[in-house]
């Protein structure tokens, strides 16, 4: 076990669990062909890059100067350690007493945190009870109470006692892009976990279309009952990368998306 070592640029596998228009048609810019030409540059690139790495292979030389700077082959491999052993409502549970485990906790308890089912007070409760450390349930149970109130569910787009309109599909989902350990102990672990999020309300009339986010949450967990629980939690804008200039899909599009495509339980 290692968990001594702060652990920077952390990449997640990703494992799957299961099998007018506000969104509108117009583009942000009508560069196609400037694209088109792009991706085929990309790709030449790409593949003369592979060439290079492929004939350079054998050659038995030492690094060259500068190659400490690099990321190491172990800092995007997956491991072949089975990530976590059961899940508890619904959530992945059962971490490994390490660093990569408390990586993987902090990346599913994100998503936990960051989905539709937060907007559900029975829901919420149970995901509180399966991801907070135990002495921390109650007082967090209270905090979120007093957030989700029916000005809050107004303002994304759903109905005051936070029931989604008729009509209409409403998107929370939180997916996590990578993880980073900060400070670690056997007892302790501080985890930032970079994401992507989705909000809002799919529907051709919708007030509150669903948008695209950027954040970092930053969890303190500790290691209690055998795996990895959160005692504190907090989130602060980006990294954002720049937009592209992809046309925004319809309501129904972006309804039938999230209808159709499943999430992920999100492993080291």
């Amino acid at each position: 076990m290692s968990l001594g070592d702060d652990r920077e640029g952390q990449t997640r596998t990703r494992l799957p669990e299961t099998g007018g228009d506000v969104y509108g048609g117009a583009r942000r810019g009508g560069r196609s062909s400037s694209r088109s030409m792009i991706t085929v540059v990309g790709v030449v690139v790409l593949l003369v890059a592979a060439i290079a790495f492929a004939n350079r292979g054998g050659s038995g030389s030492g690094s060259a100067a500068g190659d400490e700077d690099k990321p190491k082959a172990s800092s995007t491999a997956a491991t072949g350690t089975r990530p976590v052993k059961g899940k508890s409502a619904g959530i992945p549970a059962g971490y490994a007493h390490d660093e990569q485990g408390a990586q993987s906790a902090a990346a599913n308890y994100a998503i936990a945190l960051g989905s539709a089912d937060m907007f559900d007070k029975v829901k919420r409760d149970d995901i509180l009870r399966t991801i907070i450390t135990p002495s921390r349930v109650s007082e967090f149970e209270t905090t979120l109470d007093q957030a989700y109130t029916p000005a809050f569910y107004k303002n994304v787009g759903l109905n005051e006692d936070g029931s989604t309109p008729t009509g209409y599909t409403f998107v929370s989902r939180t997916s996590p892009v990578g993880t980073k350990v900060v400070a670690a102990s056997t007892t302790s672990s501080t985890v930032e976990v970079w994401c992507s999020g989705l909000l809002g309300l799919a529907g051709e009339k919708s007030t509150s279309p669903v948008t695209n986010s950027w954040f970092t949450i930053t969890m303190q967990l500790e290691w209690t009952g055998g795996d990895w629980k959160i005692v504190t939690h907090s989130q602060k804008d980006g990294p954002t990368p720049v937009p592209g200039d992809e046309r925004a899909s319809s309501a129904d599009e972006m309804a039938k998306a999230v209808q159709e495509f499943g999430g992920f339980t999100y492993a080291r």
